[in-house]
């Protein structure tokens, strides 16, 4: 199996694979999510350190669980022939109603094939306002013209 784009990532490609990587995770589905890792695929986000699609379905799933009305905007920061960074920021509320943006970067690094092996990811939640949110479109896909995190000053 093979996920394009494949590297080595030109600024093209690696716009790409960010695209595809937020598409993918706004539509909270973990085990659609899951496909774009190797299945020994290694992840860091925030503390939790762990290794395996079966482990990245199991923490997709309590995540979005947690995090309700999940919406992320990702932007590519820099890549490589084999690796991307990204910069992302995405809004939820928690079971009581309150709201937070979170802010983090991504290291991603890519086999021949183009799936994921290695995702490294540090965030920071910052409580928010409803009137303070950003980001407005009907679950799922962020629309094509909804404004990215450098058109929203983020």
């Amino acid at each position: 199996m093979t996920r394009p784009p494949l590297p080595p990532f030109d600024a093209e490609s690696a716009a790409q694979k960010v695209q595809l990587a937020e598409d993918g995770w706004n539509s909270r589905d973990p085990q659609k999510v899951a496909l774009a890792y190797t299945v020994d695929c290694k992840w860091r986000n925030r503390a939790e350190i762990f290794q395996g699609r079966d482990a990245i379905v199991e923490f997709l799933t309590r995540k979005w669980d947690r995090e309700q009305d999940y919406r992320l905007i990702k932007e590519l920061w820099a890549y490589t022939d084999n690796r991307i960074a990204v910069r992302f920021a995405y809004e939820f509320r928690d079971d009581a109603g309150a709201w937070f943006r979170a802010y983090g970067n991504e290291n991603w690094e890519f086999g021949e094939d183009g799936l994921m092996r290695h995702r490294i990811a540090s965030i920071n939640d910052l409580a928010i306002r409803e009137e303070d949110r950003l980001f407005h479109w009907p679950q799922g896909r962020r629309p094509d013209d909804h404004p990215g995190l450098s058109d929203l000053g983020l």
